[in-house]
């Protein structure tokens, strides 16, 4: 205990006998007890929460932009018709809709875990003025803050309880620079396309202004609705990430308030640890993004996808699906072309989900001749769904009106009356809308399994895998095989090292229906829940038999990971703690599984030690 925590404890020595009654077998631990208390953060009803005048206050601080949040299902039990609980379940598939509530996530909860939950308080904020004076007030009155962005946080880092939420949607401005320089690296970093996109942009907002309209390609998210700045701060991969890398590795200056309120430029030359710490160190634990720039591309002719999907007829058929599967990746899908995902269900299904860029539709077929010929020349297969290869102009493939017009059925537009017309989901991203996750684990495969020497070791733990739950290989998601630059860059990033020799990302998971606390007939299904749950648990132990230690990526991982140091960030923690200790020595930000949170309780609220 330092010095300063005994003092303030030895204050408070009157109140010794109550602790030991309530609990505390000690007087140290009495005193420890009360240290924590001082430093703890305040609820609503506490000695401390901020009085109402505080709060009108902040309100007159931040332009009148302070909420207070309610469910909108909260009063559904009483009033089933009530407009709001009405529109709120009428738009329950839309995540346009979940993301513009700042009371709601596009995450209902985790089994056993936690829950959606709106915070006390929230800050709309429109400028950087707003997410200054919310970090001052939170800082000065202990709260427990939050920040959505996209709300996209499995791990439930998008809200909390008792909270002060800061809610940037509004600040969603797209701006391109031709030649761009950060801050302070004039004359040591050559001017180059960039574009600056503000914290409460999504994905979508960013493809329409830079591919659509821009003609450019900037690295980013599959999903669409994902909030920008969380992405880029836990690494960051997307469809093309083998020739392009992650949007961590290319960012190019972050404007970012820290917890002393300060407003702080971060790139490789101004607050570097800050910039290193920002690219891939998790979402929320570093400071609240105000808007980024990242590094722009030159845009291909042509984007392109496979699909289709192999059933075998039985189980050493399938296994042979598999082996062969992996060598022919290895031998012609290896490389910066190719990216996305095969799937592997217990049904003796192969799913075929597989994008690429830099090939015609016919170089793209002649790949994938040789595979196709091969299933179709046994009778042990199948194809349950026709493998086909598409291609489109690259600047279509997030162009929403070209999807409406040529292939509606692949999109899912925000239906409500005057919505952005960019914003459209890919309909294979509509299940995750509002989900309540049973189970989620991934872990990082090494490229060395794909070696000729290792593979039977592979298919060996991808077949066994696949008796316990079914589950996917992203290879979007690992480095290796992709671009020397690409890899090069993201080698300058706090992401898990590992990525850097991964060939894909394992993502094996489960889930139930949206389950928001006070919707009409929400109820979780636990006990199922947790029989999956052990399931998958099964499922990723053979997996790993393959692959020991295999790290996790943070954004999509599992909830309960013991040794999540290690398994986020590897030999990457170390500094990461350091960059946390200089920049937020308090833990005002606090997120679970974030970096320094395991000085804090689980919920956040009360220290329990110096980090």
């Amino acid at each position: 205990m330092k010095r300063r925590e005994l003092l303030k404890a030895m204050a408070a020595l009157p109140l010794l006998p109550l602790l030991m009654r309530s609990g505390a077998t000690s007087a140290r631990e009495a005193v420890t007890a009360i240290a924590a208390k001082g430093r703890s953060r305040v609820r609503p009803g506490d000695p401390g929460w901020p009085l109402a005048g505080q709060w009108e206050q902040l309100k007159r601080d931040v332009g009148g932009r302070l909420l207070q949040l309610e469910s909108p299902f909260a009063r559904c039990a009483m009033s089933p018709a009530d407009s709001v609980c009405a529109q709120a379940l009428k738009h329950l598939d839309n995540p346009f809709a979940l993301g513009d509530n700042p009371a709601l996530t596009q995450t209902s909860g985790w089994a056993d875990a936690w829950t959606s939950q709106p915070s006390a308080y929230a800050v709309a904020a429109e400028n950087t003025a707003d997410v200054v004076a919310a970090v001052n007030f939170a800082r000065k009155h202990r709260l427990r803050l939050v920040v959505k962005g996209g709300g996209h946080s499995y791990q439930g880092t998008s809200d909390a309880p008792d909270s002060l939420l800061i809610w940037p949607r509004h600040m969603n401005k797209v701006t391109l620079h031709d030649a761009f320089v950060a801050q302070g690296c004039a004359g040591r970093e050559a001017p180059q396309h960039a574009v600056t996109i503000e914290a409460g942009a999504m994905w979508s907002d960013a493809y329409d202004a830079v591919t659509t309209k821009g003609g450019r390609y900037v690295q980013g998210g599959g999903c669409t609705t994902v909030g920008v700045p969380g992405l880029v701060q836990s690494g960051g991969f997307g469809s093309f990430s083998k020739n392009w890398g992650t949007a961590a590795a290319n960012l190019l200056q972050a404007e970012v308030v820290t917890a002393d309120g300060k407003v702080r430029i971060a790139n490789a030359c101004t607050h570097p640890d800050l910039f290193w710490g920002i690219k891939g160190g998790g979402g929320g634990s570093l400071g609240t993004i105000i808007r980024l720039t990242l590094r722009t591309f030159e845009l291909p002719e042509v984007f392109g996808a496979v699909f289709g999907s192999i059933k075998a007829a039985s189980d050493d058929a399938f296994r042979r699906l598999i082996a062969k599967a992996m060598a022919f990746y290895r031998s012609a899908l290896f490389n910066p072309h190719w990216g996305e995902q095969m799937s592997f269900r217990g049904s003796n299904t192969l799913n075929i989900s597989m994008v690429f860029q830099g090939l015609t539709q016919s170089q793209a077929e002649q790949v994938w001749a040789p595979f196709l010929d091969w299933v179709r020349a046994s009778s042990d297969y199948r194809f349950a769904k026709p493998v086909q290869v598409l291609a489109l102009p690259a600047r279509h493939f997030w162009d929403a009106e070209f999807f409406r017009e040529h292939a509606p059925h692949l999109v899912v537009a925000d239906d409500r009356p005057g919505a952005p017309a960019h914003h459209v989901l890919w309909a294979g991203d509509q299940e995750q809308v509002g989900w309540f996750i049973h189970s989620y684990q991934s872990a990082w495969l090494p490229a060395a399994l794909l070696q000729p020497g290792q593979q039977s070791r592979l298919v060996d733990a991808l077949f066994a895998a696949s008796r316990q739950w079914g589950f996917s290989l992203h290879f979007n998601k690992g480095l290796a095989g992709g671009a020397a630059d690409a890899i090069e860059r993201a080698r300058d990033t706090a992401t898990h090292p590992q990525v850097l020799d991964a060939f894909a990302l394992a993502i094996c998971a489960s889930s139930g229906e949206p389950a928001f606390p006070g919707m009409p007939n929400a109820q979780p299904e636990l006990a199922r829940a947790r029989r999956e749950a052990a399931t998958i648990d099964k499922a990723m132990e053979a997996l790993r038999v393959a692959a020991p230690g295999a790290g996790s990526y943070v954004s999509e991982s599992d909830y309960f990971l013991h040794d999540w140091q290690q398994g986020f960030w590897g030999s990457h923690y170390a500094k990461l703690a350091a960059v946390k200790r200089k920049y937020d020595p308090d833990g005002l930000f606090f997120v679970h599984h974030g970096v320094g949170s395991e000085a804090w309780s689980a919920d956040g609220f009360t220290r329990l030690h110096d980090a």
